[in-house]
C-alpha cells in the first residue's frame, strides 16, 4: 500500500471524524478505494491519533504513528520448575536428558535439550553452592566432629566437662543428625553412627568420614586402612565406608556446611547455657536441630525435611534387626 500524502490523510480524518461522512464517501472524494480508507482509519484507531491533529504534527511524525511495526505476538514457551528438576536429578537414575524428555512430553513446543542444560545450569548457580552438587537419593553420609566443644558441668565432683559434636548429613537432602558425646574415641564414634541412622531410619550405601583417627587407623588419598571394629559396624549395617581423600574439599563439603550450620544455628545460641550431663546437651540439641531441618532453605522453596521424605528416605536401606555390639579388640 502507498503512503498518502498528509494532506490527504487529514482530509480522511476530517470527513470521517468530524463530517461522519462513510468509507465510500470518504473514497470517492479522496480518489483512493475504500480498502484504503479503511486501513488508515484503523491504523489511526490502533495508534490512538485524535481529530483534529496537534498543532505542529509533521508528516514524518504522522507515518511513524500510523506505520509502526506490527508486534507479532509470540506464545511463549513453558519454562520447566528448576526446583523439581533439582531435586528429580538426585534421584537414583535420573538424567537431565530423562527429565527433558518428560518436561518436551507435556510441552511440544518447549525448551530444546541444549537451551534445557544451560538454563539449569544457571539456576544451578544460584543456589548455595552446596546444594549444586548433585549426590544421588539414599547414597551418601559424610560424618565428622565439629569444631566447636560444649561444657557441662559435673554437679557432684565440680569438675567441667567439654563435650565432643558429631555431625552426619545426607547427601541428597542435606538433612542433618547431631548429637554430643564424651569424646572423639572410636565406641563414642560408633555409638554416634548407630543413633545417627536410627534417626534417618535407614541406612545410606556410602559413609564418607574425614579421615579421623577414630575411624581411618592409617590415612592415604586412594588407600586408607579402615578400623577394624569400624569396618565390622559397616559390615553389619551393609555400608561401605570411603574416606574424604585428603585435599579434596569437594569430597567433604557437604559435612562441612553441616557443622557450620550445626555451629551457627544450635551451638553458638547454646553457649550461654550451663548443662549438668551430656543428655541434658543433647535434650537441647534435638530440639533446635528439628527446627533447623525443618527450616526453609533461603533460595528453595522446601525445607531438609521435605527433601529428606521425597527423595532421601524412599532410598535408604532398612536397618539391620539389631544394632551394632561393640567389641573390644
Amino acid at each position: 500500500m502507498s503512503k498518502l500524502s498528509m494532506r490527504k490523510i487529514s482530509e480522511i480524518f476530517r470527513q470521517r471524524f468530524e463530517l461522519g461522512l462513510s468509507y465510500r464517501v470518504i473514497a470517492d472524494s479522496a480518489g483512493i478505494s475504500i480498502s484504503t480508507v479503511s486501513d488508515y482509519l484503523a491504523r489511526a484507531k490502533a495508534a490512538n491519533i485524535t481529530w483534529p491533529l496537534p498543532a505542529g504534527t509533521t508528516e514524518d511524525e504522522l507515518y511513524d504513528q500510523l506505520f509502526l511495526p506490527v508486534r507479532v505476538a509470540t506464545r511463549k514457551r513453558v519454562v520447566p520448575a528448576w526446583q523439581y528438576i533439582h531435586t528429580e536429578l538426585r534421584k537414583k537414575g535420573v538424567t537431565l536428558q530423562l527429565l527433558w524428555r518428560e518436561y518436551r512430553g507435556q510441552h511440544k513446543d518447549g525448551l530444546g535439550y541444549s537451551q534445557f542444560c544451560n538454563h539449569y545450569q544457571k539456576y544451578a548457580k544460584t543456589i548455595n553452592p552446596v546444594m549444586r552438587q548433585v549426590h544421588k537419593a539414599g547414597e551418601k553420609t559424610f560424618v565428622d566432629y565439629a569444631g566447636m566443644k560444649v561444657d557441662w558441668l559435673d554437679i557432684t565432683s565440680g569438675e567441667i566437662f567439654q563435650a565432643e559434636i558429631f555431625v552426619g548429613c545426607l547427601g541428597a537432602s542435606q538433612f542433618i543428625f547431631a548429637e554430643a558425646t564424651a569424646s572423639q574415641q572410636l565406641p563414642d564414634w560408633i555409638s554416634s553412627h548407630i543413633n545417627m541412622f536410627e534417626y534417618f531410619g535407614g541406612v545410606s550405601e556410602i559413609i564418607v568420614p574425614d579421615n579421623l583417627k577414630s575411624g581411618v587407623t592409617k590415612a592415604h588419598r586412594y588407600d586408607p586402612d579402615i578400623n577394624i571394629n569400624y569396618q565390622h559396624f559397616a559390615e553389619h549395617y551393609g555400608v561401605a565406608v570411603v574416606p574424604a581423600r585428603k585435599a579434596s574439599p569437594k569430597d567433604k563439603a557437604k559435612v562441612e556446611s553441616g557443622v557450620g550450620i550445626i555451629e551457627r544455628q544450635i551451638l553458638a545460641p547454646l553457649r550461654n547455657v550451663t548443662f549438668t550431663s551430656l543428655n541434658e546437651i543433647n535434650i537441647s540439641i534435638k530440639e533446635r536441630l528439628f527446627v533447623l531441618n525443618n527450616q526453609q532453605f533461603q533460595k528453595m522453596d522446601t525445607t531438609r525435611k521435605e527433601l529428606f521424605e521425597q527423595i532421601d528416605r524412599p532410598a535408604l536401606k532398612p536397618l539391620p534387626s539389631s544394632k551394632y555390639q561393640y567389641a573390644t579388640w
